[in-house]
Protein backbone atom coordinates (compact mmCIF):
# COMPACT_ATOMS: atom_id res chain seq x y z
CA UNK A 1 0.00 0.00 0.00
CA UNK A 2 1.24 3.37 -0.74
CA UNK A 3 0.76 6.98 -0.28
CA UNK A 4 1.84 9.74 -2.96
CA UNK A 5 2.22 13.20 -3.28
CA UNK A 6 5.03 14.81 -4.78
CA UNK A 7 7.34 15.42 -4.67
CA UNK A 8 7.30 13.44 -1.55
CA UNK A 9 6.62 9.36 -1.50
CA UNK A 10 5.59 7.19 1.36
CA UNK A 11 5.93 3.49 1.00
CA UNK A 12 3.89 2.14 3.98
CA UNK A 13 4.20 -1.87 5.15
CA UNK A 14 1.68 -3.49 7.56
CA UNK A 15 -1.27 -2.34 9.54
CA UNK A 16 -3.81 0.49 9.28
CA UNK A 17 -1.64 2.39 12.37
CA UNK A 18 1.26 2.56 9.89
CA UNK A 19 -1.16 3.82 7.12
CA UNK A 20 -2.68 6.35 9.39
CA UNK A 21 0.43 7.49 10.27
CA UNK A 22 2.45 7.86 6.60
CA UNK A 23 -0.48 10.10 6.37
CA UNK A 24 0.87 12.05 9.42
CA UNK A 25 4.64 11.43 8.26
CA UNK A 26 3.87 12.72 5.08
CA UNK A 27 1.91 15.96 6.58
CA UNK A 28 4.50 16.55 8.81
CA UNK A 29 7.00 16.51 5.98
CA UNK A 30 5.05 18.90 4.01
CA UNK A 31 4.49 21.54 6.61
CA UNK A 32 8.26 21.36 6.73
CA UNK A 33 8.29 22.78 3.41
CA UNK A 34 10.76 20.05 2.24
CA UNK A 35 10.32 20.55 -1.32
CA UNK A 36 13.16 17.81 -2.27
CA UNK A 37 12.46 14.67 -3.60
CA UNK A 38 12.18 12.09 -1.18
CA UNK A 39 10.97 8.71 -0.30
CA UNK A 40 9.88 7.34 3.00
CA UNK A 41 9.59 3.80 3.64
CA UNK A 42 7.54 2.75 7.08
CA UNK A 43 8.27 -0.68 8.04
CA UNK A 44 6.39 -3.10 9.44
CA UNK A 45 8.42 -5.96 11.83
CA UNK A 46 5.02 -8.43 12.17
CA UNK A 47 7.20 -10.99 9.95
CA UNK A 48 10.26 -11.46 8.74
CA UNK A 49 8.74 -11.62 5.23
CA UNK A 50 7.82 -8.29 6.07
CA UNK A 51 11.19 -7.01 6.76
CA UNK A 52 12.77 -9.10 3.75
CA UNK A 53 10.26 -7.23 1.28
CA UNK A 54 11.29 -3.89 2.51
CA UNK A 55 14.97 -4.00 2.13
CA UNK A 56 14.27 -5.09 -0.93
CA UNK A 57 12.09 -2.17 -1.76
CA UNK A 58 14.85 -0.11 -0.75
CA UNK A 59 17.04 -1.39 -3.15
CA UNK A 60 14.37 -0.57 -5.69
CA UNK A 61 14.45 2.32 -4.86
CA UNK A 62 17.95 3.17 -4.85
CA UNK A 63 17.81 1.45 -8.47
CA UNK A 64 15.42 3.36 -9.85
CA UNK A 65 16.07 6.80 -8.30
CA UNK A 66 19.57 6.72 -7.29
CA UNK A 67 19.52 10.34 -6.50
CA UNK A 68 16.70 10.40 -3.91
CA UNK A 69 17.23 10.07 -0.14
CA UNK A 70 16.06 7.14 1.75
CA UNK A 71 13.96 7.96 5.03
CA UNK A 72 13.26 4.33 6.50
CA UNK A 73 11.08 4.30 9.76
CA UNK A 74 8.09 2.19 11.70
CA UNK A 75 8.55 -0.60 14.03
CA UNK A 76 11.11 -2.86 11.26
CA UNK A 77 13.44 0.52 11.37
CA UNK A 78 12.79 0.72 15.35
CA UNK A 79 13.52 -2.91 16.51
CA UNK A 80 16.42 -3.19 14.02
CA UNK A 81 17.20 -0.28 13.20
CA UNK A 82 21.55 -1.03 12.40
CA UNK A 83 19.94 -3.60 9.60
CA UNK A 84 18.69 -0.58 7.91
CA UNK A 85 21.73 1.63 8.60
CA UNK A 86 24.05 -0.54 7.69
CA UNK A 87 22.50 -0.74 4.19
CA UNK A 88 23.89 1.82 1.63
CA UNK A 89 20.94 2.99 0.01
CA UNK A 90 19.53 4.21 3.05
CA UNK A 91 20.02 7.82 4.42
CA UNK A 92 18.34 8.01 7.78
CA UNK A 93 16.67 6.02 10.24
CA UNK A 94 13.96 7.28 12.04
CA UNK A 95 12.13 5.71 15.62
CA UNK A 96 8.52 5.23 15.58
CA UNK A 97 8.71 8.10 18.10
CA UNK A 98 10.62 10.46 15.71
CA UNK A 99 8.77 9.85 12.46
CA UNK A 100 6.13 12.03 13.04
CA UNK A 101 8.14 14.75 15.18
CA UNK A 102 7.90 18.52 13.04
CA UNK A 103 11.37 19.18 14.66
CA UNK A 104 13.02 15.88 12.92
CA UNK A 105 11.20 17.01 9.63
CA UNK A 106 12.40 20.43 9.86
CA UNK A 107 15.80 20.19 10.48
CA UNK A 108 15.98 16.93 7.83
CA UNK A 109 18.47 19.00 5.33
CA UNK A 110 20.57 19.48 8.56
CA UNK A 111 20.48 16.37 9.59
CA UNK A 112 20.88 14.43 6.38
CA UNK A 113 24.11 17.03 5.60
CA UNK A 114 26.11 16.24 8.97
CA UNK A 115 25.78 12.36 7.81
CA UNK A 116 23.26 11.54 10.75
CA UNK A 117 22.45 7.69 10.07
CA UNK A 118 20.06 7.06 12.89
CA UNK A 119 17.45 9.16 14.85
CA UNK A 120 15.87 5.85 17.13
CA UNK A 121 14.86 6.85 20.57
CA UNK A 122 14.30 3.93 23.18
CA UNK A 123 10.15 3.35 22.91
CA UNK A 124 9.80 2.05 25.93
CA UNK A 125 10.53 5.05 28.00
CA UNK A 126 6.73 7.09 27.87
CA UNK A 127 7.31 11.13 27.23
CA UNK A 128 6.82 13.73 29.10
CA UNK A 129 4.44 14.84 26.63
CA UNK A 130 1.17 12.80 25.66
CA UNK A 131 1.09 14.34 22.08
CA UNK A 132 4.69 12.48 21.71
CA UNK A 133 2.14 8.75 22.66
CA UNK A 134 1.03 8.97 19.25
CA UNK A 135 2.59 8.29 15.96
CA UNK A 136 -0.55 9.59 13.64
CA UNK A 137 -0.84 13.17 14.97
CA UNK A 138 -4.49 12.05 15.48
CA UNK A 139 -4.68 12.93 11.36
CA UNK A 140 -8.45 13.36 10.07
CA UNK A 141 -8.39 10.59 7.16
CA UNK A 142 -6.06 8.92 4.91
CA UNK A 143 -5.57 10.63 1.55
CA UNK A 144 -8.45 8.27 -0.73
CA UNK A 145 -10.22 6.69 2.00
CA UNK A 146 -14.03 6.38 2.83
CA UNK A 147 -13.75 5.75 6.20
CA UNK A 148 -12.03 7.71 8.80
CA UNK A 149 -9.54 5.65 11.27
CA UNK A 150 -8.69 7.12 14.39
CA UNK A 151 -5.70 6.49 16.64
CA UNK A 152 -6.97 5.72 20.11
CA UNK A 153 -4.07 3.52 21.16
CA UNK A 154 -0.74 2.47 20.77
CA UNK A 155 1.76 -0.15 22.59
CA UNK A 156 1.07 -2.61 24.08
CA UNK A 157 1.82 -4.34 27.81
CA UNK A 158 1.03 -7.74 27.02
CA UNK A 159 4.16 -10.33 25.58
CA UNK A 160 2.99 -12.51 24.04
CA UNK A 161 5.25 -15.71 22.87
CA UNK A 162 4.92 -14.64 18.92
CA UNK A 163 4.65 -11.13 18.78
CA UNK A 164 7.58 -8.50 18.03
CA UNK A 165 5.23 -5.61 18.47
CA UNK A 166 5.61 -3.67 21.90
CA UNK A 167 9.29 -3.27 21.15
CA UNK A 168 8.27 -1.19 18.53
CA UNK A 169 5.38 0.08 19.74
CA UNK A 170 6.50 0.56 23.71
CA UNK A 171 4.11 0.19 26.53
CA UNK A 172 0.15 0.96 26.22
CA UNK A 173 -1.10 4.82 25.49
CA UNK A 174 -4.30 6.01 25.45
CA UNK A 175 -5.71 9.10 23.80
CA UNK A 176 -8.42 11.11 26.39
CA UNK A 177 -11.63 10.12 25.05
CA UNK A 178 -12.17 14.67 25.34
CA UNK A 179 -9.65 14.37 22.47
CA UNK A 180 -10.92 11.74 20.69
CA UNK A 181 -14.80 13.26 20.95
CA UNK A 182 -13.52 16.00 19.53
CA UNK A 183 -11.04 14.73 16.66
CA UNK A 184 -14.25 13.00 15.64
CA UNK A 185 -16.16 16.07 15.47
CA UNK A 186 -14.09 17.01 13.58
CA UNK A 187 -13.53 14.45 10.90
CA UNK A 188 -17.34 14.90 10.55
CA UNK A 189 -17.23 18.28 9.29
CA UNK A 190 -15.66 17.08 6.26
CA UNK A 191 -18.61 14.72 5.52
CA UNK A 192 -17.12 11.47 6.66
CA UNK A 193 -19.84 8.82 7.23
CA UNK A 194 -18.17 5.82 9.31
CA UNK A 195 -15.43 6.27 11.94
CA UNK A 196 -13.22 3.12 12.90
CA UNK A 197 -11.79 3.08 16.41
CA UNK A 198 -7.86 1.46 16.02
CA UNK A 199 -5.02 0.41 18.33
CA UNK A 200 -2.48 -1.95 18.88
CA UNK A 201 -3.96 -3.00 21.74
CA UNK A 202 -7.77 -1.48 21.39
CA UNK A 203 -9.29 -3.40 24.47
CA UNK A 204 -6.36 -1.78 26.56
CA UNK A 205 -7.69 1.03 26.33
CA UNK A 206 -8.18 3.67 29.51
CA UNK A 207 -5.79 1.69 31.81
CA UNK A 208 -3.21 4.34 32.00
CA UNK A 209 -5.91 7.42 32.16
CA UNK A 210 -7.29 8.81 35.22
CA UNK A 211 -9.88 6.46 36.84
CA UNK A 212 -8.67 3.79 34.49
CA UNK A 213 -12.43 3.95 32.14
CA UNK A 214 -12.52 1.11 29.44
CA UNK A 215 -12.97 0.59 26.10
CA UNK A 216 -16.85 0.52 26.48
CA UNK A 217 -17.32 3.52 28.48
CA UNK A 218 -15.05 5.84 25.80
CA UNK A 219 -17.55 3.54 22.84
CA UNK A 220 -20.50 4.69 25.15
CA UNK A 221 -19.57 8.30 25.95
CA UNK A 222 -18.31 8.66 22.06
CA UNK A 223 -21.71 7.72 20.51
CA UNK A 224 -23.77 9.85 23.39
CA UNK A 225 -21.59 12.69 22.63
CA UNK A 226 -21.08 12.71 18.80
CA UNK A 227 -25.35 11.94 17.76
CA UNK A 228 -24.56 12.41 14.51
CA UNK A 229 -22.38 9.59 13.99
CA UNK A 230 -23.70 7.09 11.45
CA UNK A 231 -21.10 4.48 12.11
CA UNK A 232 -18.69 3.63 14.45
CA UNK A 233 -16.22 0.24 14.16
CA UNK A 234 -14.06 -0.85 15.93
CA UNK A 235 -10.92 -2.63 14.26
CA UNK A 236 -9.96 -5.31 16.55
CA UNK A 237 -10.54 -6.67 19.76
CA UNK A 238 -9.06 -9.10 22.42
CA UNK A 239 -12.29 -11.08 23.44
CA UNK A 240 -10.91 -11.64 27.30
CA UNK A 241 -10.59 -7.81 27.70
CA UNK A 242 -14.07 -7.15 26.53
CA UNK A 243 -15.94 -5.01 29.26
CA UNK A 244 -19.36 -5.83 30.38
CA UNK A 245 -20.07 -1.85 29.04
CA UNK A 246 -18.61 -2.87 25.59
CA UNK A 247 -21.25 -6.30 25.42
CA UNK A 248 -24.35 -4.05 26.36
CA UNK A 249 -23.23 -0.81 24.04
CA UNK A 250 -22.52 -3.95 21.16
CA UNK A 251 -26.35 -4.91 22.05
CA UNK A 252 -28.06 -1.93 21.93
CA UNK A 253 -26.17 0.86 19.76
CA UNK A 254 -27.03 0.14 15.69
CA UNK A 255 -24.41 2.65 15.12
CA UNK A 256 -22.11 0.42 16.38
CA UNK A 257 -21.64 -1.85 13.73
CA UNK A 258 -22.23 -5.57 13.98
CA UNK A 259 -18.64 -6.27 12.37
CA UNK A 260 -16.38 -7.86 15.45
CA UNK A 261 -12.49 -8.63 13.87
CA UNK A 262 -11.19 -11.24 17.48
CA UNK A 263 -7.52 -11.92 18.20
CA UNK A 264 -7.56 -15.79 18.41
CA UNK A 265 -4.07 -16.98 17.41
CA UNK A 266 -5.38 -20.41 17.78
CA UNK A 267 -7.90 -23.15 18.75
CA UNK A 268 -5.96 -25.45 20.91
CA UNK A 269 -5.69 -24.92 24.84
CA UNK A 270 -1.93 -25.85 25.18
CA UNK A 271 -0.51 -23.78 22.03
CA UNK A 272 -2.72 -20.40 23.56
CA UNK A 273 -1.14 -21.17 26.52
CA UNK A 274 2.58 -21.47 25.20
CA UNK A 275 1.52 -18.57 23.30
CA UNK A 276 1.17 -16.66 25.99
CA UNK A 277 -2.75 -15.94 25.24
CA UNK A 278 -4.96 -14.74 28.28
CA UNK A 279 -7.96 -16.34 26.74
CA UNK A 280 -8.91 -20.25 26.56
CA UNK A 281 -10.63 -22.06 23.25
CA UNK A 282 -13.80 -22.10 25.84
CA UNK A 283 -14.12 -18.13 26.65
CA UNK A 284 -13.74 -17.83 23.27
CA UNK A 285 -16.56 -19.82 22.17
CA UNK A 286 -18.63 -18.84 25.00
CA UNK A 287 -17.74 -14.88 23.64
CA UNK A 288 -18.55 -15.64 20.48
CA UNK A 289 -21.96 -17.40 21.40
CA UNK A 290 -23.38 -14.71 24.24
CA UNK A 291 -22.54 -11.71 21.34
CA UNK A 292 -24.59 -13.81 18.91
CA UNK A 293 -27.58 -13.63 21.48
CA UNK A 294 -26.98 -9.92 22.01
CA UNK A 295 -26.61 -9.29 18.57
CA UNK A 296 -28.44 -11.67 16.34
CA UNK A 297 -26.44 -10.33 13.39
CA UNK A 298 -23.02 -10.21 13.92
CA UNK A 299 -20.37 -11.27 12.02
CA UNK A 300 -16.88 -12.28 13.54
CA UNK A 301 -13.65 -12.09 11.80
CA UNK A 302 -10.51 -13.67 13.38
CA UNK A 303 -6.84 -13.63 12.91
CA UNK A 304 -5.48 -17.22 13.39
CA UNK A 305 -2.02 -18.69 13.10
CA UNK A 306 -0.68 -21.90 11.85
CA UNK A 307 2.27 -24.06 12.75
CA UNK A 308 3.34 -22.09 16.10
CA UNK A 309 5.77 -24.42 17.64
CA UNK A 310 4.80 -27.79 18.84
CA UNK A 311 1.59 -27.50 17.51
CA UNK A 312 0.87 -31.12 16.49
CA UNK A 313 -2.29 -32.54 14.15
CA UNK A 314 -4.96 -32.71 16.35
CA UNK A 315 -3.79 -29.35 17.97
CA UNK A 316 -4.27 -28.08 14.10
CA UNK A 317 -7.64 -29.75 13.79
CA UNK A 318 -8.95 -27.82 16.70
CA UNK A 319 -8.33 -24.44 15.32
CA UNK A 320 -10.47 -25.70 12.10
CA UNK A 321 -12.86 -26.40 14.56
CA UNK A 322 -12.98 -23.32 16.15
CA UNK A 323 -14.11 -21.32 12.96
CA UNK A 324 -17.46 -23.71 12.92
CA UNK A 325 -17.68 -23.30 16.88
CA UNK A 326 -17.26 -19.47 16.68
CA UNK A 327 -18.92 -19.29 13.49
CA UNK A 328 -16.08 -17.19 12.18
CA UNK A 329 -16.67 -15.30 8.92
CA UNK A 330 -14.24 -13.97 8.20
CA UNK A 331 -10.30 -15.40 8.42
CA UNK A 332 -6.89 -13.71 8.29
CA UNK A 333 -4.50 -16.54 8.70
CA UNK A 334 -0.85 -16.62 8.85
CA UNK A 335 1.83 -19.45 8.89
CA UNK A 336 4.32 -19.34 12.02
CA UNK A 337 7.02 -17.04 11.17
CA UNK A 338 9.34 -17.17 13.97
CA UNK A 339 10.91 -13.44 14.79
CA UNK A 340 14.98 -13.16 16.49
CA UNK A 341 14.38 -11.75 20.29
CA UNK A 342 10.70 -13.84 20.73
CA UNK A 343 10.23 -16.74 23.25
CA UNK A 344 8.80 -18.41 20.64
CA UNK A 345 11.47 -18.44 18.24
CA UNK A 346 13.35 -20.77 20.91
CA UNK A 347 10.97 -22.99 20.80
CA UNK A 348 10.89 -26.36 18.98
CA UNK A 349 9.70 -25.32 15.19
CA UNK A 350 7.55 -26.91 13.18
CA UNK A 351 8.34 -27.44 9.37
CA UNK A 352 8.22 -24.38 6.87
CA UNK A 353 6.13 -26.91 4.59
CA UNK A 354 4.50 -27.93 7.37
CA UNK A 355 3.23 -24.15 8.76
CA UNK A 356 2.14 -23.35 4.56
CA UNK A 357 0.06 -26.29 4.23
CA UNK A 358 -2.01 -25.70 7.52
CA UNK A 359 -2.41 -22.22 6.41
CA UNK A 360 -3.46 -23.46 2.61
CA UNK A 361 -5.97 -25.67 4.83
CA UNK A 362 -7.31 -23.08 7.29
CA UNK A 363 -7.69 -20.76 4.56
CA UNK A 364 -9.78 -23.32 1.92
CA UNK A 365 -12.38 -23.25 5.16
CA UNK A 366 -12.39 -19.57 5.55
CA UNK A 367 -13.44 -19.50 2.13
CA UNK A 368 -15.73 -21.91 2.05
CA UNK A 369 -17.60 -20.46 5.12
CA UNK A 370 -17.02 -16.90 4.09
CA UNK A 371 -18.60 -18.21 0.55
CA UNK A 372 -21.72 -20.06 2.09
CA UNK A 373 -22.27 -16.75 4.25
CA UNK A 374 -22.27 -14.43 1.38
CA UNK A 375 -24.74 -16.94 -0.64
CA UNK A 376 -26.89 -16.09 2.22
CA UNK A 377 -27.23 -12.54 1.36
CA UNK A 378 -28.45 -13.32 -1.90
CA UNK A 379 -31.99 -11.32 -2.22
CA UNK A 380 -31.52 -9.13 1.27
CA UNK A 381 -31.62 -5.42 1.56
CA UNK A 382 -28.81 -4.34 3.13
CA UNK A 383 -27.64 -0.66 4.61
CA UNK A 384 -23.89 -0.09 2.99
CA UNK A 385 -21.40 2.93 2.81
CA UNK A 386 -20.46 3.45 -1.08
CA UNK A 387 -16.19 3.42 -1.63
CA UNK A 388 -14.64 4.25 -4.29
CA UNK A 389 -14.39 2.00 -7.46
CA UNK A 390 -17.92 0.74 -7.86
CA UNK A 391 -17.94 -1.29 -4.21
CA UNK A 392 -19.66 -0.45 -0.72
CA UNK A 393 -19.66 -2.32 2.57
CA UNK A 394 -22.46 -3.55 4.52
CA UNK A 395 -22.84 -2.76 8.14
CA UNK A 396 -21.44 -6.27 8.82
CA UNK A 397 -18.51 -4.81 6.74
CA UNK A 398 -19.46 -7.25 4.02
CA UNK A 399 -18.08 -6.05 0.19
CA UNK A 400 -20.39 -5.63 -2.61
CA UNK A 401 -20.32 -4.52 -6.40
CA UNK A 402 -22.68 -1.80 -7.12
CA UNK A 403 -24.48 -2.39 -10.64
CA UNK A 404 -24.96 1.35 -10.98
CA UNK A 405 -22.84 4.04 -10.52
CA UNK A 406 -23.22 5.95 -7.40
CA UNK A 407 -20.65 8.34 -5.79
CA UNK A 408 -18.55 7.35 -3.19
CA UNK A 409 -19.04 8.26 0.74
CA UNK A 410 -22.78 7.83 0.44
CA UNK A 411 -25.06 5.97 2.59
CA UNK A 412 -28.35 3.81 0.88
CA UNK A 413 -30.00 0.73 1.06
CA UNK A 414 -29.52 -1.76 -1.62
CA UNK A 415 -30.84 -5.22 -2.76
CA UNK A 416 -28.29 -8.38 -3.15
CA UNK A 417 -28.89 -9.59 -6.63
CA UNK A 418 -26.33 -12.26 -7.27
CA UNK A 419 -23.11 -13.85 -6.59
CA UNK A 420 -20.26 -14.34 -8.87
CA UNK A 421 -17.14 -15.75 -8.43
CA UNK A 422 -17.11 -15.20 -4.77
CA UNK A 423 -18.41 -11.57 -5.44
CA UNK A 424 -21.78 -10.20 -4.26
CA UNK A 425 -23.77 -7.63 -6.54
CA UNK A 426 -26.55 -5.65 -5.83
CA UNK A 427 -28.59 -2.74 -7.11
CA UNK A 428 -29.57 0.60 -5.04
CA UNK A 429 -33.28 0.55 -4.03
Amino acid sequence: MSSRAAPIAVETFGCRLNALESEAIRRAAQAAGLEQDLFILNTCAVTNEAMRQARQTIRRMRRDHPERPIIVTGCGAQIEPETFADMDEVSLVLGNREKTDPQIWAHLKQTLAQGTRMRVSDIMQIPDQPEEHFGSGLVDSIEGQTRAFVEVQTGCDHRCTFCIIPYGRGPSRSVPAAQIITQIQLILERGIHEVVLTGVDLTSWGHDLQGEPSLGQLVRDLLRNVPQLPRLRLSSIDCIEADPILLDVIAHEPRLMPHLHLSLQAGDDLILKRMKRRHTRAQAIAFCQSLRKLRPNIVFGADIITGFPTESEEMFQRSLDLVDECGLTHLHVFPFSPRAGTPAAKMPQVDARLRKERASRLRTKGNEVLSRYLHAQIGKTLHVLTERGGIARAEDFTALTLESDIPHGQLLNVRVTKMQDETLFASPI
